[in-house]
């Protein structure tokens, strides 16, 4: 996407051999980037949200095991690599997805060769998953301009978190029809969830809107039922960090209760998300691991003052305990379909294996 009439993806190879990344921590208030040069950098950066979203998880991790094979490239230290990197996010699918590619693609070739394999596996993946949210947004475009043609005014969408560009390498995936959309001159307007404890509706994707010039309004987590009784949201649509291969959504926390709010005021409610996300291993949403995050998410939040300063203030009595999930699951039976690179599909096992006959192959030589 661009930022001041500048392409920017969110990962990316350097010439003097780091990997360069944005500083999602310091957006909005300001736009920076660091490089990864070692394994340690690039779990660092998964771990702190320097980067976040579960495709872009994914590629980060990708590359910091090219990073990891440039420092030494055996097995025993590459397995350990991984495990580090795999202890970073528990919930995001993506990251073990991305592990596994890496592994398939690094176990054939000797350890003098991986590193240079490495880092060309890294950068696959990553064009891999900008050709995919390419393609959910053109899935996801129609029912937009089909929404657009039924109702005859603005299209008002309804999001939470961020699961646009700043989450993926580029286009993102729930924010990727909007932009489809936008760009093909059909008239919406995004709600855009603050997303508390972690603002990243308010910080993120009100930045991704703004430099794209999309029409946004930044509102409460709680006021999105509200709009939806009033009749001002005509669809929600959200990202997803692990879809189980029966459909549920497990998504930042607070999904689950948009859905709820959907479901009874009758608007649709879609996921978007691409392969690597879904977790065919898994049927139960209820067998997710849920991550539990720092307790300073909650009890501080940090803005800019008046003066221009950022600042970090707590809102919290002392003597308060807090418990920070970071995701809920949406059962499949809340959600209207799943948008993904191959088109869209009912959020059931059948619905998934329409779209992925080769999962359906596989789940069927296992169980025979």
């Amino acid at each position: 996407m661009n930022i001041s009439g500048t392409h920017y993806r969110t990962i990316w190879p350097t010439v003097t051999g780091s990997v360069r990344v944005i500083d999602q921590s310091r957006l909005p208030f300001e736009f920076a980037t660091v490089d990864l040069e070692t394994l340690e950098d690039a779990a660092s950066a998964i771990r702190s949200m320097v980067v976040r979203g579960a495709p872009l998880i994914g590629a980060t991790a990708a590359y910091g095991i090219a990073l990891a094979s440039r420092q030494d490239s055996s097995d025993t230290h590459l397995k350990e690599a991984a495990r580090t990197l795999q202890a970073t996010r528990p919930t995001a699918h993506n990251l073990a997805w991305a592990l596994s590619q890496m592994r398939r693609a690094l176990k054939r070739v000797s350890p003098r060769e991986r590193a240079n394999v490495a880092f060309k596996e890294a950068a696959r993946i990553c064009d891999a998953d900008v050709e995919q949210c390419r393609a959910i947004g053109v899935h996801g475009f129609e029912i937009i301009r089909r929404r657009a043609a039924a109702v005859g005014r603005v299209v008002n969408i309804l999001t939470h978190c961020n699961a646009g560009w700043l989450a993926c390498v580029d286009w993102g995936t729930a924010l990727s029809p909007v932009y489809a959309a936008h760009d093909a001159g059909i008239p919406i307007h995004v709600w855009v969830d603050e997303t508390r404890p972690r603002n990243q509706g308010a910080s993120l994707t009100a930045f991704e809107l703004a430099a794209q010039g999309v029409p946004h309004t930044v509102i409460a987590d709680n006021l999105g039922g509200h709009l939806m009784q009033r009749g001002r949201v005509d669809m929600v649509i959200v990202g997803s960090d692990r879809t189980t291969a029966a459909g549920d959504v497990c998504n930042k926390i607070g999904t689950y209760l948009k859905a709820l709010a959907a479901r009874d005021n009758d608007i649709p409610f879609y996921a978007a998300l691409p392969a690597g996300t879904i977790d065919w291993s898994l049927d139960q949403g209820s067998d997710i691991p849920i991550e539990e995050r720092s307790a300073t998410e909650l009890t501080h939040i940090t803005g800019r003052s008046s003066s221009g300063a950022l600042a970090t203030v707590r809102v919290v009595p002392e003597s308060s305990p807090v418990l920070n999930l970071g995701f809920d699951v949406t059962p499949a039976r809340l959600v209207t379909a799943l948008i993904t690179e191959r088109g869209l599909c009912a959020a059931s096992r059948a619905g998934l294996e329409s779209l992925y006959p080769d999962r359906r192959i596989a789940h069927a030589l296992v169980g025979s």
